[in-house]
C-alpha cells in the first residue's frame, strides 16, 4: 500500500479548500456598503425570534392527517442537514405550538416579550429541542439566507480619505453585544431615516429600529462625535461592519446558562462583571471599557439563551429575567439598563414547576412565562426512530435481531398511556390504534375520544434514557452470542426495574412488569406469524390456493357449481375448502355468506377501476391464505422435532429453506433465525398454533 506523505496530505487538503465561502462568510465593508446589502435584503436586520421562525420554516413543513386531525410537520426538527443524532420525533402538536410561539413574536403580537418555559418530564427531549434551535441558528448564519451582521469600532486617529479597512485587525474592537449596525443611526433622526428607507420596500419587509447601544459602544460613538464635532458621518467612517456568525463554542450569538451550587451563584455570569485589571488604566470603575460585557445575557445578544434546569436558579437570577423578557432590557453593575434583543428560553421538569405554582413570590415571573408541554412520545413508530438512530449497522457491530428494539419500544409506549376506559378496549389495543392500525370496530373518532378523555398522557412513565441503557448493558453482555433478541433486552429493562430511581411506588413497578409480560406475548405471536409466513412463503401455491378459493366463492354466491379441472365434471362449491380458509381469519359460520359477498364486491370493484384483483391486494384474505397454506405444509416441515433435535436430511433440508427465508425476508442473521425456530417449535410441541 502505497504511503502518503505529509506534503502530499496538505496538497489534498489545499486543494479542497473552499475560500470563496470563507471569505463571504467573513465579509467586512463600511457603513455606506452595509446600507447596500440592507436595502437588497432587508430580512439581515430582523430581529432575533423573526430569525429563528424564518430559520424554521426554511426547512419547510409537510401536513398530515391523524385522526382526522390535520397537523403540520416542520421538517427543521428531523433534518440530518445538521445534528442528525439529535432529531426529534413525535412531538408534533407540541412542536406546532412552540413554532406557533415563535411565529407570533415575530410579527410583534406579545409573546416577544415572554419567557419560553419548556415543561415535561425526564427525558422528553426539552434540551435536546433547545440545542436544535441553537445549532441550527448557527448553522443558519452560515446561510445567505440567515445572514446577520454587527460592527467594530477603531478609536484611533483616520488620515483623511484614509482606507478603514486597510487597519490591521487587531486595532478594531468588536462591539462586546454583536449588536444590529443600524442602531447606530442617531435617535432623533431614525424616523426620517427609516421612512426614506422603507420607500422602496413592501410592507411585509420594512425595516425597524429597536434598541439603543451598549455602554462600550455609546463610549466610542461620544467620543468620536465630540472629536468631530458633531458630525455623524465622519464618525461613522471609524466603523467597520462584518458578517455574524453566531458560535456557542465563541460565545457569538449563543449563550447557555446553568444553574450551580447556591454559594457560588453569581449574577455577574448573566450580566458581566469589572475588568480590576483595567481600573488601573482607566481610573474608573463606572468606565465601560473597564468592563466585561461577557455575561451570558450580553453574548446571546441578536440570537438565543438556554437556562438548563430554570426553576433550579436561585431567585435572584430569576429576577434578571422580569426585564429581560419584559422590557428587552439587562442591568449590568454600575450601567444603566442596556438593550437586549435575544429569545429566553428556559426547561425544567415537573416538580420544579409545581413549587414555581405554589410560590406566591413569583407571580411577576409567572405572568411572563409560556409554558409548553412536552411529554413523552406515544406513538410506538415514533418511539421506535429514536432507538434506531442509536442502534443501527452504522454504529453496532453486534447483530440485532428483528422486533428487539420494537418491543423495548412498546414497553416503553405501554407505561406512559393511561388505561383505557372504554371496557371492550385494552391498553395494547389503545397502542395499535395510536399507531395508526386499524382494529375492528374502532374508528378514527374514538382514537380522538381516547386522547381527549386521557389527562396526563406522555407525562409519566419510563423515559427513553432508561431503554437506550438498558438496551446498552444487553449489547454489552451478549457480545459472545453474537446478537441481541427482545428477550435479552426484556430481561434487562425488568431486572433494572428494582433499582429505577424514578419509579415512585411498588404499585408502579409491579403494573412495569405486568406490561413486560403482555410485551412478551405480544412478541410471542409476532415471530410465530413470521415463522408461518416463512413456512407458507410459496407464492406459486398461494395463488393456486386463492384461485381455488375465489373460483368456489364466485359459484357459491352466484349459486352454480364449479367445474373439476382433473375430471371436467361440475360439483357442488367446496365448503370445507371455504371454511378451512375463512375459519383461520375467525370468521363466524354465520358471517361467511357476508364475508364471501364482501370479496366479490371488492373484485367487481377492482375491475371497474381496470384492476387485477391479486392476493395481497386483501388483507385478510391473504393473512386467511398463508395460515392455510402453513397448516397444510406445517406436517411436511416436522418443525416441531426441532426440539427433540432428531432431524432427518429431508426435514433439515426443508427447515433450512424456512431460515434462509427468515434471513432474506424478515431480517434475521444465522443464529437468530435458528433460535427463534427453537422457540416457535417448543410453542407447536405444547400444541400451541392459534394464529396471530
Amino acid at each position: 500500500m502505497k504511503t502518503l506523505s505529509g506534503a502530499s496530505l496538505l496538497d489534498f487538503v489545499s486543494e479542497r479548500q473552499d475560500r470563496t465561502t470563507f471569505q463571504n462568510l467573513n465579509w467586512t465593508g463600511m457603513f455606506k456598503d452595509y446600507l447596500d446589502i440592507v436595502t437588497e435584503d432587508p430580512k439581515v436586520t430582523r430581529s432575533a425570534f423573526r430569525r429563528i421562525y424564518d430559520m424554521i420554516m426554511s426547512y419547510g413543513t409537510e401536513e398530515f392527517i391523524d385522526a382526522k386531525k390535520r397537523l403540520i410537520r416542520y421538517k427543521f426538527f428531523s433534518d440530518d442537514s445538521f445534528d442528525g443524532d439529535d432529531a426529534i420525533f413525535g412531538l408534533e402538536i407540541p412542536l406546532m405550538r412552540l413554532v406557533n410561539f415563535f411565529k407570533g413574536a415575530a410579527r410583534g403580537y406579545g409573546t416577544e416579550k415572554r419567557v419560553l418555559l419548556l415543561h415535561g418530564p425526564v427525558g422528553s427531549s426539552k434540551s435536546t429541542i433547545v440545542r436544535r434551535l441553537k445549532r441550527g441558528l448557527e448553522h443558519y448564519s452560515r446561510t445567505d439566507g440567515g445572514a446577520a451582521y454587527t460592527f467594530d469600532w477603531y478609536p484611533g486617529h483616520l488620515d483623511e480619505g484614509e482606507d478603514a479597512l486597510a487597519i490591521p485587525e487587531d486595532k478594531w474592537e468588536p462591539c462586546p453585544m454583536h449588536e444590529e449596525p443600524l442602531d447606530l443611526v442617531p435617535l432623533d433622526l431614525r424616523s426620517s431615516f427609516l421612512e426614506q428607507l422603507n420607500a422602496e420596500l413592501p410592507e411585509d419587509q420594512h425595516i425597524s429600529i429597536q434598541g439603543d447601544l451598549c455602554p462600550v459602544c455609546r463610549f466610542h460613538y461620544r467620543e468620536l462625535m465630540r472629536r468631530y464635532a458633531g458630525d455623524w458621518t465622519k464618525m461613522v467612517h471609524h466603523v467597520r461592519v462584518r458578517r455574524l456568525l453566531f458560535s456557542e463554542q465563541d460565545r457569538i450569538g449563543v449563550g447557555t446558562f446553568q444553574p450551580k451550587d447556591e454559594k457560588n451563584q453569581d449574577s455577574t455570569e448573566l450580566t458581566g462583571d469589572i475588568n480590576y485589571r483595567k481600573i488601573a488604566i482607566y481610573g474608573s470603575d463606572s468606565d465601560p471599557r473597564a468592563f466585561n460585557f461577557d455575561g451570558e445575557f450580553n453574548i446571546a445578544n441578536r440570537g438565543i439563551i438556554e437556562f438548563v434546569e430554570m426553576l433550579k436558579l436561585d431567585v435572584a437570577f430569576l429576577y434578571d429575567l422580569l426585564g429581560a423578557s419584559q422590557e428587552h432590557r439587562i442591568k449590568s453593575k454600575k450601567f444603566a439598563q442596556t438593550d437586549i434583543d435575544e429569545v429566553i428560553i428556559g426547561h425544567t421538569n415537573e416538580p420544579e414547576y409545581r413549587r414555581l405554582e405554589t410560590n406566591e413570590f413569583m407571580e411577576a415571573l409567572k405572568d411572563r412565562t409560556v409554558r409548553i408541554d412536552i411529554p413523552y412520545v406515544t406513538r410506538l413508530r415514533d418511539e421506535l426512530k429514536i432507538y434506531e438512530r442509536d442502534f443501527n449497522k452504522k454504529k453496532v457491530r453486534v447483530h440485532i435481531a428483528p422486533h428487539t428494539l420494537e418491543m423495548a419500544a412498546m414497553w416503553a409506549i405501554l407505561t406512559r398511556l393511561e388505561d383505557p376506559k372504554k371496557p371492550n378496549l385494552t391498553l395494547l389495543q389503545k397502542l395499535k390504534l395510536y399507531n395508526g392500525k386499524s382494529l375492528p370496530g374502532f374508528t378514527e373518532d374514538n382514537i380522538k375520544e381516547l386522547r381527549k378523555e386521557a389527562q396526563r398522557e406522555g407525562m409519566d412513565g419510563i423515559s427513553p434514557r432508561y431503554i437506550q441503557d438498558k438496551i446498552s448493558n444487553a449489547l454489552v453482555s451478549n457480545q459472545e452470542e453474537g446478537y441481541i433478541n427482545p428477550f435479552m433486552v426484556l430481561n434487562e429493562l425488568e431486572g433494572g426495574l428494582k433499582n429505577h430511581a424514578l419509579i415512585k411506588s411498588d404499585e408502579d413497578r409491579k403494573r412495569y412488569r405486568d406490561l413486560l409480560t403482555i410485551v412478551r406475548e405480544e412478541y410471542t405471536e409476532i415471530v410465530k406469524n413470521e415463522v408461518q409466513r416463512a413456512i407458507s412463503a410459496d407464492e406459486e401455491a398461494i395463488k393456486r390456493l386463492c384461485g381455488n378459493y375465489i373460483d368456489n366463492v364466485k359459484a357459491y354466491t352466484q349459486r352454480e357449481k364449479v367445474r373439476n379441472k382433473y375430471t371436467g365434471q361440475y360439483e357442488e362449491p367446496d365448503e370445507r375448502l371455504m371454511r378451512s380458509i375463512e375459519e383461520k381469519i375467525e370468521i363466524p359460520d354465520s358471517r361467511k355468506d357476508d364475508f364471501r359477498r364482501e370479496i366479490m364486491n371488492y373484485i367487481g370493484a377492482l375491475a371497474i377501476e381496470g384492476k387485477t384483483f391479486e392476493y395481497w391486494t386483501n388483507e385478510r384474505l391473504h393473512k386467511a391464505l398463508e395460515l392455510k397454506l402453513f397448516e397444510d405444509q406445517k406436517d411436511s416441515i416436522k418443525l416441531t422435532s426441532l426440539v427433540s433435535q432428531v432431524i432427518d436430511k429431508d426435514t433439515q433440508e426443508k427447515i433450512d429453506v424456512v431460515k434462509a427465508r427468515l434471513v432474506r425476508d424478515f431480517g434475521y442473521n444465522e443464529q437468530s433465525a435458528t433460535d427463534v425456530l427453537n422457540y416457535v417449535a417448543s410453542i407447536f410441541a405444547r400444541g400451541d398454533t392459534r394464529a396471530y
